[in-house]
């Protein structure tokens, strides 16, 4: 009997279909049993008996695969990557699959609610509320400032969407592959990433973590901005550099942050001392809708591997060639 284990946690806590599909098609599971993210030492202590890992950012590496002896598949729920070594996982015939678009439309929402939330104070506004004080803070609204945005993918794209439904506000864009048909459906500008920290009220991130993007933005960008700006990062931790930000916003320069994905997690740092920067336990994908799905499809895929069946969310080449530049 094939075995999978799954590591990403919480797992089929609002739909059972997942475990569902594992059970009808004879394949004994194993849930993460520490119900929590896994280091490399405990995944290393888990997988030895497994053929699949339905694994979530848990980090997959060369050590984790050379335990691994019998792992055949890796079926990623979500979309980034950087937490997988490809190249060996390549090297071993190990097949490789994500669900790059389901989480998409969650971690754009919730991109656009932090953008409200900060140019309105609410959390502040909540906070003081909570402390028995009454005060009725100024905001600005999306119509009326200017935009950048870092990444134009899957996720970058939604917030994009989602913007026309606020006015027309001014949109700086960065991306390493600008796509000229964005132009003819949005009001947008392709520009360089020194213009999108200088001239933006708010930057929000929408890149994968890379050896390229790894401490993208650090002290020089984070200066280089508005005083009164905002940054966002709902892409993944270390895009931004945490101590940095925390230095930055400690002398007072920014007007908030909101931080969603971390160098490590659970997040300890010292940004939890910036009440202006709203952080959140890496939840940018956890709608019911859009984590269900998730489920659904790296299941599916792994079901699909097991049993003989043609795959459909195979990583494409170019993920592969993203990590050899990296070397």
């Amino acid at each position: 009997m094939p075995k999978v284990l799954i590591t990403t946690v919480p797992f089929a806590d609002k739909n059972r279909l997942p475990l569902d599909l594992l059970e009808d098609a004879a394949v004994e599971y194993l849930i993460n049993p520490l119900n929590k993210k896994l280091t490399e030492d405990e995944l290393v202590e888990l997988v030895s008996d497994f053929d699949v890992i339905i694994a979530g950012t848990e980090p997959i590496t060369k050590k984790v695969m050379d335990a691994a002896t019998n792992l055949k598949m890796i079926s990623r729920v979500g979309i980034g990557l950087d937490s997988v070594n490809l190249l060996e996982a390549e090297k071993r015939g190990i097949v490789v699959s994500y669900t790059p678009d389901a989480p998409a439309p969650a971690v754009a929402e919730l991109t656009i609610g932090l953008m409200l939330t900060l140019l309105r104070s609410v959390q502040l506004s909540n906070m003081e509320m909570h402390n028995g004080k009454w005060h009725r803070f100024f905001g600005r609204r999306l119509s009326e400032i200017t935009i950048g945005i870092i990444g134009i993918g899957r996720i970058g794209a939604g917030v994009l969407q989602h913007l026309q439904g606020f006015g027309l506000p001014k949109i700086l864009v960065n991306d390493i592959s600008p796509d000229s048909n964005l132009n003819k459906k949005f009001n947008i500008e392709w520009v360089d990433k020194e213009t999108v920290y200088k001239q933006s009220d708010i930057i929000t991130i929408h890149t994968p973590l890379t050896a390229q993007t790894k401490n993208m933005v650090r002290k020089g960008q984070l200066l280089s901005m508005k005083d009164d700006a905002i940054i966002i990062n709902t892409a993944r931790g270390g895009i931004i550099n945490e101590q940095d930000l925390y230095e930055v916003m400690q002398t007072g320069h920014l007007s908030g942050a909101a931080i969603d994905v971390f160098d490590f997690e659970p997040y300890a740092g010292k940004l939890r001392e910036i009440q202006r920067c709203i952080l959140t336990a890496h939840m940018g994908s956890m709608s019911v809708d859009c984590r269900t799905r998730m489920e659904i499809e790296a299941t599916e895929e792994a079901v699909r591997f097991l049993t003989d069946q043609p795959l459909e969310g195979v990583v494409p080449e170019e993920e592969y060639a993203v990590q050899r530049e990296g070397l």
